[in-house]
């Protein structure tokens, strides 16, 4: 099977697992700095949730360049890396709501690290599919991102009843980790005169 379907899906579930947060979002009680103030911690913890959104979006573009086609493993790896995604709005939600409470703020740590291992196993399967000797297979490879990645969601979750401020410090780390697309799959397509060729 060819990837068009995964794709449109997958930005479609995206795109409304933002719209899902932002009309989530409630105006400052007063029309004032004060409830402006009140209202910042409910705008950075969207503001974080988009962004990793975003990165999944534009990794999962980067990632469909060099996939020539899927296979039914790979569109249930995919949906489970979407489950995990559409979960955002709701672990972003209770963390605002419980003014960053141990528990939700653990939860939320806990979904970001689903999402993460659901990719990789996604990414995995691409490359199974694909062939050891594809662009694919070549491009990506374990490295120090996801290796780090990993162990500050691990520490972000642990330290949730300790101090909820170092979880949060985690998950703001590994967005801005990640913030930049995947360069080795960009040099992998721009390397190449037809991306969709594995």
């Amino acid at each position: 099977m060819e990837t068009t379907r995964v794709e449109a899906f997958s930005d479609g579930v995206m795109a409304i697992a933002l719209t899902i947060m932002v009309l989530e979002l409630k105006t400052p009680d007063s029309p004032d700095l004060k409830g402006m103030a009140e209202f910042l911690p409910t705008l950075l913890t969207y503001v974080l949730s988009f962004i990793y959104i975003g990165i999944y979006w534009s990794n999962h573009h980067h990632l469909m360049h060099l996939t020539k086609r899927v296979d039914g493993g790979a569109l249930w790896a995919n949906l489970n890396l979407l489950f995990w995604l559409s979960l955002v709005p709701f672990t972003t939600r209770w963390m605002d709501d419980s003014s960053l409470s141990p528990l939700p703020v653990l939860v939320y740590g806990f979904n970001l690290l689903m999402c993460a291992v659901a990719y990789a196993n996604l990414q995995n399967r691409l490359i199974r599919i694909q062939g050891a000797g594809s662009r694919l297979a070549s491009a990506i490879n374990r490295g120090f991102k996801e290796k780090v990645s990993t162990a500050l969601y691990v520490l972000g979750c642990a330290t949730a009843y300790l101090t909820v401020w170092v979880s949060v410090a985690c998950y703001v780390a590994v967005a801005i980790l990640w913030i930049v697309p995947d360069r080795r799959i960009e040099r992998a397509v721009a390397d190449s005169a037809d991306p969709a060729e594995s």
